[in-house]
């Protein structure tokens, strides 16, 4: 998975967790045995609660991406 956001509005409401359960199922239903996700830092939390453990920083320039994993 690249790249997905939830509008501030609709945050809390339990979309993203929705949507990460798609994609682990569509993964799982593949073959796919890890998922490695981008987050930013405001949203380490999230993917934390939802099973993903932090690996490594990634930078573009000054920008700090926080990379994750979860094992399927």
């Amino acid at each position: 998975m690249r790249t997905g956001f939830v509008a501030p509005a609709h945050q809390g409401h339990g979309i993203g967790r929705q949507l990460m359960a798609t994609v682990e199922q569509a993964a799982r239903a593949s073959g796919v045995a890890l998922l490695t996700v981008p987050s930013s830092v405001t949203a380490e939390r999230f993917y934390a609660q939802l099973g993903y453990r932090f690996v490594r920083d990634h930078y573009h320039g000054e920008e700090r991406t926080l990379i994750m994993e979860r094992v399927l």
